[in-house]
């Protein structure tokens, strides 16, 4: 496919915006890159819907997909106007293209065609993941190469980042992502939605001693994760309670958090070893909705220190879906001249699977699809 330039070059900051609707947020982010690689966040304008799937225990795909019609061109007229810019003055537009559930990317990526069309600017389609991956490079001083450990409602990778666009899968899930795990276990336990945020606030008052659960994979080399079996004994547990106190359901939660931050603690200290065989450039980046739970940044925090490791993540804001996010990742491929031409980009077809990275050597390659959070 043929590449354009952009107009500005990297010798003039670049104004973008970008939209993400891959799960059931709906963002939209405007946000300015400067020639010296900084970034500026001008709009950050972000409308969940744990509302509209409450009553589900989980994401509904349809709903979801149509909430997005509903609100995409109010989020983006309120970014704009948040941003003090107007549309003629976006220089480039960017979008999700895939991972996720398949209308809600439809959505967000057709109307980024359409505002490319309609203001005459080269369009970026976004890989949600490696949104994500770059996500850090917006407010830390992170280099190339790095290691990524991406944990989020859909997806749990560590993933080697040679440089932008060149990127190595290390381990990946064998079946639940993270939060996937979270927000079932909080449905186990009648908690509501979000499940991470409910899980980690009760974890707080329960023992983290009082319930024995299993450790995903803890004869098993590499670093993949598995979360299905620990939701199980989950469910075990509270189905030998009968009718758990709030005590029992506080001392579960504190348990069942413990072992997920000790299996990603051991699985990114397998995934540093990898890293290690070819680079010197001891950096770990986390990102995805999952990286907000202080317990987990408290042990990765620790891995890091005890391997002399520097650990980076993006604030709370920028760790959940969000438009600024995407809009940083087109900005950083327009950056480094890697935008199609625009008639490539408007025949870009959304897509539910994208894998990021290849796996390594010898490994089958997965799905990469983004799915539910319950």
């Amino acid at each position: 496919m043929e590449m354009q330039k952009t107009s500005n070059g990297n010798s003039k900051p670049l104004t973008v915006l970008g939209i993400e609707s891959s799960c059931d947020d709906t963002a939209v982010g405007i946000i300015i890159r400067h020639p010296d690689g900084r970034c500026e966040i001008k709009a950050n304008e972000i409308r969940m819907q744990f509302d509209r799937h409450a009553a589900y225990g989980g994401v509904v795909p349809e709903i979801a997909a149509r909430s997005h019609v509903e609100r995409i061109d109010l989020m983006i007229e309120g970014a704009v106007q948040r941003s003090g810019f107007s549309l003629s003055e976006i220089d480039l537009i960017a979008a999700t293209g895939g991972p996720g559930l398949i209308g809600g990317v439809i959505v967000g990526l057709s109307a980024a065609k359409g505002l490319a069309l309609s203001l005459g600017r080269p369009l970026v389609v976004v890989n949600h993941l490696e949104a994500h991956a770059l996500s850090a490079r917006m407010t830390e001083p992170v280099s190339f190469p790095f290691l990524l450990l991406l944990v989020s409602g859909g997806h749990s990778q560590l993933i080697e980042v040679e440089r932008l666009g060149v990127y190595r899968r290390l381990g990946t899930t064998i079946d639940d992502a993270a939060g996937e795990a979270f927000d079932k276990t909080a449905k186990l336990l009648g908690l509501g939605q979000p499940g991470g945020p409910k899980i980690e606030a009760l974890a707080q008052e329960g023992d983290p001693e009082r319930f024995s659960f299993p450790m995903p994979l803890r004869l098993r080399e590499g670093a993949d994760f598995s979360f299905s079996g620990l939701k199980t004994a989950v469910r075990v547990e509270v189905e030998k309670l009968g009718s758990p106190s709030r005590t029992d359901i506080a001392d579960i939660a504190a348990g069942f958090q413990k072992v997920v931050v000790a299996h990603l603690v051991a699985k990114t200290r397998a995934a540093m070893a990898m890293f290690e065989e070819g680079h010197q450039n001891r950096q770990l980046v986390v990102a995805g909705g999952v990286a907000a739970n202080k317990s987990i940044g408290k042990g990765l925090k620790a891995l890091a220190e005890e391997q002399c490791w520097s650990v980076f993540a993006p604030p709370l804001s920028l760790c959940t879906d969000n438009g600024a996010m995407v809009a940083w990742a087109g900005a950083e491929h327009a950056a480094a001249g890697q935008i199609l031409a625009l008639a490539d980009a408007l025949a870009f077809a959304p897509r539910a699977r994208w894998p990021l990275a290849p796996p390594p050597e010898g490994k089958a390659q997965g799905g990469g699809k983004k799915g539910p959070k319950a």
